[in-house]
């Protein structure tokens, strides 16, 4: 059974004083549905699984009014069990077909507290910013769920002790040249492999990369089929435009992305609205452009200056067409694209530490590959895909700057030393939960 750290965001909601019901968000098939059934089965007498998407009748029972014993009364009819608060979960999946579901979760909060209850959706991003619907600010407690990290990965495939060992590993102590070699090798499988779990499960079964690819098949199959399912025809050809290409886009050498090089003859007027769209899912995520790097960062963002990132690297190499042996064997002509798939998987490992990422250029002379705020510590971050930590930019940046701390992420064993009077810890790029 694949463990899913945010586990214990979900005991820590259960248990809260401050408990009201739980909106849980995240791309479809990240494991939203697998960890909240596993959740329920784990930590309530009996759990009630609503599915709107599956069961449009469910949607009936919201219809009418907003009268939470109603509404419980006639889901226990329908599903022939029996709903008590402080012993039962109530999970209403897919609940971004059932707008009034969303809205009555306010109603919940203000008179059955007692009950618990998650809700969860794929694409609620798009819905709450699209439908008309009576959002309950205030009155809900909110999850994000990703696909499974780095060292998610690592835990399933058995590597608990070694991630353990590592955990209050000194900067100045290098790390065993067999722990750096069974890490490294394991970060190229979750280049290849990324982290869905339907995925991750098959692989550590069959150890099958043409299966993987398959499944990935699936997944972005899936994925294109949103996009003509909730929006518009002409709506869905953009989408699909700009889907096909981040990839393009992110193997060039100056991988910002730039709206003309999508569609010919397409300006950002065009597409805006289709990128909104992917990004609203949570398929992509955006890393802008900060030429000033002052408190806060995003307030100091260039909005119109961004790349573009899948939100799991595994389907980003599978929609390159990228063959997992010229990842595992270093192919001679694998060098570009190495930085990009070495970039996205920062991009997202960040992301789900609960940062905001952004990235430093200065002129046409310099860029950073990543900034982001912790405390009252704007950190710099430089990423090499390989060994060489040399890195002009992050000097210059230092240099000009001089942040208290900072890192450097490659294959290069740990280290500390001190940059133009910045203390930088070179970090393996399997230990980026390190990060401050």
């Amino acid at each position: 059974m694949i463990k899913r750290l945010v586990s214990k965001d979900l005991l820590a909601w259960k248990d809260s004083k401050r408990r009201k019901p739980l909106l849980i968000t995240g791309v479809r098939q990240c494991g939203k549905t697998y960890t909240v059934k596993e959740f329920g089965r784990a930590h309530f007498e009996n759990m009630v699984y609503l599915n709107f998407e599956e069961n449009s009748s469910f949607s009936g029972i919201f219809e009418y009014d907003f009268d939470v014993n109603r509404i419980v009364s006639e889901i226990e009819l329908m599903t022939g069990e029996k709903i008590i608060a402080g012993s039962t979960l109530l999970f209403l999946d897919e609940i971004q077909s059932c707008p009034r579901a969303i809205t009555a979760l306010k109603y919940f909060c203000e008179n059955m507290r007692e009950l618990h209850i998650i809700a969860a959706g794929s694409l609620l991003g798009v819905a709450l910013n699209r439908e008309n619907i009576s959002f309950p600010v205030g009155k809900i407690n909110r999850l994000s769920m990703y696909p499974m990290s780095f060292s998610e990965f690592a835990l399933a495939e058995g590597y608990e002790n070694i991630l353990k060992l590592l955990a209050d590993w000194k900067h100045d102590r290098e790390i065993p040249e067999q722990y750096m070699h069974v890490l490294t090798k394991t970060l190229k499988e979750y280049y290849i492999i990324g982290g869905m779990p339907e995925v991750v499960d098959s692989y550590l079964e069959n150890h099958d990369f043409a299966e993987v690819d398959d499944i990935q098949d699936e997944i972005l199959n899936d994925y294109a089929d949103d996009f003509s399912k909730y929006t518009t025809p002409i709506e869905a050809e953009k989408i699909r435009w700009i889907w096909n290409s981040v990839p393009v886009q992110l193997a060039k050498e100056n991988n910002k992305f730039i709206f003309s090089h999508v569609k010919q003859g397409k300006r950002a007027a065009d597409l805006e609205d289709a990128l909104n769209w992917l990004n609203d899912s949570g398929l992509v995520r955006k890393l802008e452009l900060v030429s000033n790097p002052e408190f806060p960062l995003s307030g100091m963002a260039d909005t119109t200056y961004f790349k573009l990132y899948m939100s799991d690297v595994g389907l980003l190499r599978r929609r390159a067409n990228l063959n997992a042996e010229v990842i595992l064997n270093e192919d001679g002509n694998y060098i570009e694209f190495k930085g990009a798939i070495t970039e996205n998987y920062v991009m997202n490992e960040l992301v789900m530490m609960g940062k905001k990422p952004f990235f430093w250029r200065s002129s046409n002379t310099a860029e950073l590959d990543f900034i982001y705020e912790e405390g009252n510590n704007i950190i710099p971050l430089e990423v090499k895909s390989a060994d060489n930590v040399m890195a002009k930019s992050y000097r210059n940046y230092c240099k000009k700057y001089q942040p208290r701390i900072g890192y450097k992420l490659s294959l290069k064993n740990i280290a500390e030393n001190i940059c133009e009077n910045t203390k930088t810890i070179n970090l393996p790029l399997f230990m980026i939960w390190k990060l401050m």
